[in-house]
Order: structure tokens, then sequence, then C-alpha cells
């Protein structure tokens, strides 16, 4: 079966923040692949981020992508030049602020968008702005919303908003059920919500419209597959009354070994040594540790991270993103580089994520729940230890853990907001990190049926996106779509 070939123009809008930008990057390349014609439009510091790989695409495989740089006004809400991506706020506080930045580009988006020679056919937004479906009515043009977190999570959220039960719990810590559900979800409001503040008014109202856009937008597009949440796929095609097409994992459309490593940022490690230092470990021997671009731990949690990791044993590869002076001085004094030196590789900066979890020597992945690092492990067949923080990651917990049952929980309970790591201190202590990687690389049972349902998962996420299957089929019936509401419209 050959899909369609395609010569209509997508723009794409993604949110400011690498799990959203990377995941926009590689569904951008999927509709290159069929023909399309895609610009990019972002902030000058995530379109430094992802240029290598856009320009490669383009000169190597000819696919028509190209990259525009629109300026947010970060002086007019506020925030410090430069401060452009969520990953660079320096608190959860400041997130409200760029938000507003968002809000305020609109009409200079739709200047650029009028300007655009061929003109666009369809706006493909993040979900963050609620602007494009406005801007798509007025230029005629469809608007999809891009999800890049799953199905089982948007209905979770469906649920909690329409049922009013978020209204019935008193205390914030008390776990409560989701009504209604295929499967039995608690969760605390304080892990849904996350922790009130005064700029949650503005937060519901900003999610109230970015809904309301959402119904009104010609469909949406989820980074899932169906094979992964079928149940969860069919419910949220249901309660979202419109169009939906899950594409997922879109990562899988990265075959070159320079894109697969610099997706997302350029390494701080060559990726041929990397290679070079698992090649040399035994099969699912190895733990690989990240907890994503935007989570942040304190100085003494990431020491105690670090000193659970050498109690494990177990060979490792721990990517510290994340880097203040205090915790440089600790790693140059405490010698923990040294004394792990035969069997611990210890990345200081961004890492070739996908490179790494598909090497057969990866184990178990200690992750932090983001919804890209679940499905590049999924898509690996590798098994979890899950660490969430906020936002979507405790129901991903609870989706990795009890659902799929490919993970296990390291014991969080409390989200940990951004911005104010030091306040909390410890949460996972050294003993817990122990505790966790034993129980799941274990060679029991319950190990043996994790390990097996995660080749399973990595077989069906393979032929989802492999021609005929349900995800490659989904973005030709989606190139369809678009193709047939235009023409109808001229």
């Amino acid at each position: 079966m050959v899909a369609p070939a395609t010569n209509l123009h997508f723009v794409m809008f993604p949110a400011m923040a690498q799990g959203h930008i990377v995941p926009m990057v590689d569904t951008a390349r999927i509709l290159a692949q069929r023909g399309a014609t895609v610009t990019i439009i972002t902030t000058p510091l995530i379109a430094n981020r992802v240029r290598s790989v856009i320009s490669r695409a383009s000169m190597t495989t000819k696919l028509k992508i190209q990259l525009l740089e629109l300026q947010l006004p970060l002086t007019e809400v506020g925030l410090p030049e430069g401060c452009e991506s969520f990953d660079m706020l320096e608190s959860f506080e400041s997130s409200a602020k760029l938000f507003n930045a968002i809000d305020l580009i609109e009409q200079h988006a739709e200047d650029m968008l009028r300007e655009l020679y061929p003109p666009p056919d369809c706006i493909i937004a993040d979900f963050f702005f609620p602007w494009a479906t406005d801007v798509a009515r007025r230029l005629n043009i469809p608007r999809l919303v891009f999800h890049g977190t799953g199905c089982f999570w948007l209905v979770c959220r469906q649920v909690a908003f329409t049922s009013n039960v978020l209204e019935t719990i008193d205390s914030d810590s008390d776990s409560f059920l989701l009504p209604g559900l295929p499967h039995r979800v608690e969760v605390t409001k304080l892990q849904f919500l996350g922790p009130s503040n005064s700029s949650m008014a503005d937060r519901n109202e900003f999610w109230f419209r970015a809904i309301k856009a959402e119904e009104a937008a010609h469909g949406i597009i989820i980074h899932t597959f169906e094979e992964l949440e079928p149940e969860y796929v069919k419910e949220f095609t249901n309660i979202a009354n419109n169009k939906v097409w899950c594409i997922g994992p879109v990562m899988l459309c990265n075959q070159d070994v320079p894109d697969i490593a610099e997706r997302g940022n350029k390494a701080a490690i060559n990726e041929l040594d990397c290679m070079t230092w698992l090649d040399k470990r035994k099969p699912q021997s190895v733990l690989y540790v990240c907890l994503g671009s935007l989570a942040r731990i304190s100085t003494q949690q990431a020491i105690e991270l670090g000193l659970g990791l050498e109690s494990t044993g177990c060979p490792f590869i721990w990517c510290v993103s994340k880097e203040n002076e205090e915790l440089k001085k600790w790693f140059l004094e405490d010698g923990l580089e040294e004394r792990v030196r035969d069997r611990g590789l210890i990345i200081h900066g961004w890492a070739p994520q996908i490179l790494i979890l598909s090497h057969g020597a990866i184990g178990c992945f200690l992750t932090h729940c983001g919804w890209n690092s679940i499905l590049e492990s999924i898509s690996s067949g590798v098994p979890m230890v899950t660490w969430p923080f906020f936002a979507d990651q405790f129901l991903n917990e609870t989706f990795i853990v009890e659902i799929l049952k490919i993970g296990v929980r390291i014991g969080v309970q409390i989200p940990v907001v951004y911005g104010e790591e030091d306040k909390v201190g410890v949460v996972v202590k050294k003993e817990d990190v122990k505790k966790a990687v034993e129980c799941l690389m274990e060679e029991d049972e319950d190990g043996e049926e994790r390990r097996k349902r995660g080749m399973e998962l990595a077989k069906m996420a393979k032929i989802a996106m492999a021609e005929g299957g349900s995800s490659y089929q989904n973005v030709s019936s989606l190139i369809q779509d678009i193709t047939k509401t235009l023409g109808s419209q001229h």
C-alpha cells in the first residue's frame, strides 16, 4: 500500500519546551516524507536547538522543512531576554508570564502566515496556543491541535474536570478515585493539579480557553499509538467529539544516527563514545537514569541519587542535565566518578537518549515519567523505575506501573514545584534508589513478565509506525482529510 503523496503546506507552532518541540519536529519530518512542505515557527533559542537536524533533513533527504523565528515580547511580560523556553525559567510563577508572552504573539504570527509562500493549508499548533484556532478561522484553513501527551492522561483530565470530583475532595493529599474509567485510577489533588498558588485562577482560565479552542478546532493529533492504550483512544475520541489521529511513537521516523543523537539538542557526549561504552556491557545489565529537561532536583537530592546509583552495584549511565556550582563542587570533591569509573558513565548535559535506550545493554530506565521518555522506553522494550515530579507525570506513572505493568515506583508521593526544589530537599533516599532498581532488575517471575510485556509493546510500536500500521494509516487519513476539507472550501 503506497501512501498518498501530498503537496500541502503545514505550518507548526510547537510549545517552547523540549518535551513539546521534539515530537513536533519528528511530526514535521513524517509529513515532509509524504511530500508536504512544513514550516516550523518558533523562538530563536528553540530554532537554534533543532536547526542542525532540520538542515540535515532538507539537505540530505531533500525534505521540505523550514524554520522561521518569532520573537516573544519577553520584557513586556516581565521576563529577562533569552528566557524563551520553559526549561529556562527560574520558577513556576514565571510560567504564567511565558503563557502571557505566547498570547501576545497572535497578531505577529498571523501577519507571518499571511506573507508565507506557498500560503499555508493547515495550522498544527500545540494545545498551549488557543489563539491558533481563531487565526486559522480568519485564514479560512483548518487548525489541528497537537498533544504531546497520551490519551490516558487526556481522558483523566477530562473526567476530573467534568465529573466535579475535585470539588468533593477536602484534603490535597488524600487519594481519590477518578470515576468511570476502564481501570481503577487513584490520584491525589496535589498530584493532579500541582500545589495551589496565586496563579491557579490564571492557569484554570488559560486551561479552559485552550479546551474551548480545541473543541472548535478541525481535529486533534495525539502523540501515541492505538495499540498502546486502545480503551483510552476510544474514550478520548468519544469525549473530544472531534476527529482524532494517533500518529506515534514519532521518534521511530529517525533512522540516521546523527538525527537520533541530536534529537532535541546537541548531546554533551560523543555518540560513538557512548555506544562503545555500552558495547562492553552485558545484555540488559545497564541502568539508564535521566529526569528530563524540565525537572530539577536539589543538590542534596542529586547527591543522594548518585550515592544510590553507586550502592546498586549495577553498571549505569546517569544524565545530569541541570548542574549548579554546588553540585559541580561535590562531583570534584567526593570522587564518585572515580569510584564508579569501571561501571558508571556520568553525562554532564544532554544525552543521546534514544541511542542509549535502543542499545541491547540497557536493562532499565529511571525516568521522570514525561510522555516522550515513556514512549522512547516503550519503543525500545525497556522497563522503567518511575520518579514523577509534576504535570501529567503522576498519572503517567500509574499508566506505566498499574495499567501497562512495565514499571516499578521509586515511591514519590508529592509533586516538586518547579523552582522550589531546595525547600523540599531529599524526597528519594539512596536506599529507595537501590530497592527500586533491584526490584526492577530482579530475574523473578514479575520481572520476567515485565520484560516480556515491554518487548511486546516495542514490537507493536514499530508495527504501528511501519507502512500499513495504525499510525502510518492515520497520517494518510489526516492528509486526505485536510485535502478534502480544502477542496470543499474552494
